[in-house]
């Protein structure tokens, strides 16, 4: 199974539909998030499933526990392949939503996200978290091991640490992928394609690198080509 996830941020389906048609469900994994899914809602979830795509629901439940719960029920029914929650929410609202999809016949990955990679260590005294940022990522890492989820959303940065933390069998969804030749826009902490795996992620979210290339599919390729992928 591919390790990449190519984040469909657009404003509107019909170029999301037709990059991830150009693609194909067989090279990777495609996530939606927050613009398009409001935007589009969950018509184009369910129009990519019954297509065979594999469909992250990136939309981040934060809120009390009963309703992250029945969002993520929700968002099952949908057939989406992983969703994600803000490990911030606390164990209650974790424990809520593993509870609730273990109901399901056939449950999406469930991950938390930790600290957001856009932000840094004063992005966080700013909010109140105290300490560095792997402090922080790997507190949130073990409570979310620690309530049963099936992964995390961290830094490439902190990937060998969560890994250590919490190990093997623990799903490390990365963002903040960059190839050797891309700016960083705006994440702050980034690391190559093959860095992250060798690292210990297990899955890479990567967007403006493939989604804004004069031609994604070629771009695809060199980034299969440098972690080795066919």
């Amino acid at each position: 199974m591919s390790p990449l996830i190519i984040a469909l941020d657009f404003a509107q389906p019909e170029p999301a539909l037709a990059l991830a048609k150009l693609l194909g469900p067989e090279r990777c994994h495609f996530k939606i998030g927050k613009e398009l899914f409001t935007r589009s809602g969950p018509a184009l979830v369910e129009e990519m499933v019954e297509q065979g795509f594999d469909v992250f629901l990136d939309l981040k439940y934060h809120d009390i526990p009963n309703t992250v719960a029945q969002a993520c029920l929700a968002a099952a029914d949908l057939g989406v392949w992983m969703i994600n929650v803000h490990a911030l929410g606390g164990r209650k609202m974790l424990l809520a939503a593993r509870e609730a999809l273990d109901k399901c016949s056939k449950p999406p990955l469930l991950v938390a996200v930790t600290i957001l990679t856009s932000l840094e260590r004063v992005d966080l005294y700013g909010v109140g978290l105290h300490g560095t940022l792997e402090d922080n990522v790997l507190r949130l890492a073990r409570l979310s091991h620690a309530c049963s989820l099936d992964g995390v959303v961290c830094s490439p940065h902190e990937i060998a640490a969560v890994r250590q933390a919490v190990g093997t069998d623990f799903k490390l969804v990365t963002p903040g992928i960059r190839p050797a030749s891309h700016p960083q826009n705006d994440q702050k902490r980034v690391m190559t394609p093959a860095q992250a795996l060798k690292l210990g992620a297990n899955y890479l979210v990567i967007g403006r690198p493939v989604t804004a290339a004069p031609n994604p599919l070629q771009a695809l390729l060199e980034i299969e080509a440098s972690i080795g992928a066919t």
